[in-house]
């Protein structure tokens, strides 16, 4: 009997889909189920966006593309980076991907060897550590505490370091917690980075969705010949199913992703690209009034988890989710996501589908409409009173 690899068997997969695919299901039997689940914006793709993309299509920029991304895009994420964080970047530095998540395989690919030390943060987005247990790394879990924001604490991030390590990766605004790293342990990071020669791998495609203060990218305060930047268009202008990302690297980096991208996906789709120039040049309103939307469903939720007895959250700072805290109801962060689902037809994501230190949480995702979280996190406060009766 033919059998698939060994290795494949070390991938992960990401409990999104997982969840949506049981949703489906019972949707299919005729039951109404409340989306907390899902994590894209729930906004259409802006209009201008749109249109400069049918005008590729018309145009004919149908066919392949240069492998790294065409050259107006990457001087459009050059400007980017001029624009919003006064750093230089040389489109020579960007590379343009098929989303986000081929661009992390790309990463690890480039940098990680069979035993390789790296740092991944825990709770966080499943397909880094999917990845790396597919490559054989010798992964180190850095745990992102409440206490602290959902930040980690620097003296654990330096017992885990060494000149061993290769990498570091962290995500910033994080998925699933909504925490934002202070700018005081990114500066230790980077030091840390330039003490040891690792790389660090910062995932910022949250970037655009803060709330409270302003946010500092890790390319601000870093060596750059020791750190890669991912970001895209997916979250910040609603273009999730696009799948069109992008990472600043070290130039001498650049040839090695380039080869890479012509073995895993040739090039980007050309004609979406021309849409992603139109989404970093064009009107940014539309960025501006789903953030404020996400600010106020932000406010709405955290006072109401804040008012169910058992159940706890602080405050996210970035993104689209709230990591609640379910510790005090006494079911596994498993139990509650199934007693949820199937008994008050919410769906949401245990925080263990994110790492072993999200267990006692789940995650909400509140893009959604405001109805939809009144009715969500109404079923939610039932559950809770029929645990204590």
């Amino acid at each position: 009997m033919l059998k698939v690899s060994n290795a494949i068997e070390r991938f992960g997969t990401e409990g999104a889909f997982e969840v949506l695919a049981k949703v489906k299901e019972l949707e299919a039997q005729g039951k109404k189920i409340i989306h907390f689940q899902i994590g894209e914006p729930d906004f259409d793709t802006p209009s201008n966006i749109k249109e400069a993309t049918y005008r590729a299509l018309r145009e004919g920029k149908t066919h392949y593309s240069h492998s790294l991304g065409i050259w107006e895009l990457r001087s459009a994420i050059s400007n980017y980076y001029r624009d919003h964080y006064g750093i230089s970047v040389d489109p020579n530095e960007v590379v343009v991907g098929v989303g986000g998540k081929s661009l992390i395989l790309i990463t690890i690919l480039a940098l990680v060897d069979k035993g390789d030390e790296v740092v991944c943060p825990n709770p966080s987005y499943p397909a880094y550590e999917s990845i790396l247990s597919y490559v054989g790394a010798n992964i180190k879990f850095l745990s992102l505490k409440e206490s602290k924001g959902f930040s980690f604490d620097i003296e654990e991030l330096k017992s885990l370091v060494s000149d061993k390590t290769k990498l570091v990766i962290i995500n910033n605004p994080q998925n699933p917690t909504g925490g934002i790293i202070p700018k005081e342990d990114l500066v230790e990071l980077s030091k840390l980075s330039d003490k040891f020669g690792f790389y660090v791998f910062s995932d910022e495609i949250y970037d655009r969705i803060v709330y409270d203060s302003k946010f500092d990218s890790y390319l601000q305060l870093a060596n750059k010949d020791r750190c890669i930047i991912l970001n895209g268009f997916s979250k910040t202008y609603a273009m999730t199913g696009w799948r069109l990302g992008w990472v600043v690297v070290p130039k001498f980096l650049v040839p090695t992703y380039q080869k890479l991208a012509i073995n895993v996906y040739s090039c980007p789709p050309t004609f979406t690209q021309y849409g992603g120039i139109e989404a970093l040049t064009g009107p940014q309103d539309s960025v501006d009034i789903m953030v404020r939307e996400f600010k106020k469903r932000r406010d709405y939720v955290y006072e109401r988890i804040n008012q169910i007895d058992r159940l706890s959250m602080i405050k996210p700072q970035g993104a689209f989710y709230a990591f609640v805290n379910i510790t005090n109801t006494g079911l596994s962060s498993k139990q509650f996501f199934e007693k949820l689902l199937y008994e008050y037809n919410v769906a949401v994501l245990s925080g263990t589908a994110f790492g072993k230190y999200g267990e006692g949480y789940v995650r909400i995702s509140y893009a959604t409409s405001m109805e939809n979280l009144e009715e969500g996190l109404n079923r939610i406060e039932k559950m809770i009173y029929d645990i204590g009766k």
